[in-house]
């Protein structure tokens, strides 16, 4: 298959291939990924992506770490409410791109492979030690900045669960007021710090 006027190397080869991994998977279902599909969508032999991968979802999963936002929380640890709603906000962007919905469709699927999930954890999410408000609320109980015992699985999962609700219930995403009282009502008030004053 020709990969067109101009041989990609390197990482933009790696870029097209990830590209391809997650639009195909967003558009098909990861049920259905082919290293055909993949091949095709990027313009290249599907020889290339045996030589790194041994499936479809090996690859998918590469992509979506690639594809994965980072979370900048401040440096000093000086703005949580801020911070957590940049974090909600960069989750609701990345839950309606092409790798939201990839993963979005593998977590959704209730004939769904527990070691697909896992896999997905390890790769994806656990690598940076959680996601989202996760990471942001890490960071500050790590500085000092609030109570590490407090941070349960279930105060950890509040913001993404709220905000994924939203989302099912609605099929929009949720706007900066209700993000806003996400962290006011809920999450702040979980880790003992109550909303910040209006």
């Amino acid at each position: 298959m020709p990969e067109g006027p101009t041989r990609r190397r390197g990482k933009a080869l790696l870029d097209a291939i990830y590209t391809a991994a997650v639009d195909e998977a967003a558009a098909s279902g990861p049920g259905r990924l082919t290293m055909d599909a993949i091949a095709k969508r990027a313009a290249t032999p599907r020889s290339t992506l045996y030589r790194r991968w041994s499936d479809p979802l090996d690859l998918l999963l590469d992509a979506l770490a690639d594809r994965h936002p980072v979370e900048r929380p401040a440096p000093g640890a000086d703005d949580l409410r801020g911070d957590l709603v940049a974090a909600l906000r960069l989750m609701v962007e990345w839950g309606f791109s092409p790798a939201g919905r990839a993963v979005m469709a593998i977590l959704g699927d209730p004939a769904r492979d527990p070691r697909v999930v896992e896999a997905l954890w390890e790769r994806v999410f656990d690598r940076r030690g959680g996601t989202f408000t996760q990471t942001v609320l890490r960071h500050y109980a790590s500085r000092g900045a609030l109570d590490p015992a407090r941070l349960t699985p279930v105060v950890l999962d509040i913001g993404e669960a709220m905000v994924t609700k939203r989302m099912l219930d609605t099929g929009a995403a949720p706007d900066d007021d209700y993000l806003h009282a996400i962290v006011d009502q809920a999450i702040l008030p979980a880790v003992g710090l109550g909303p910040a004053p209006a």
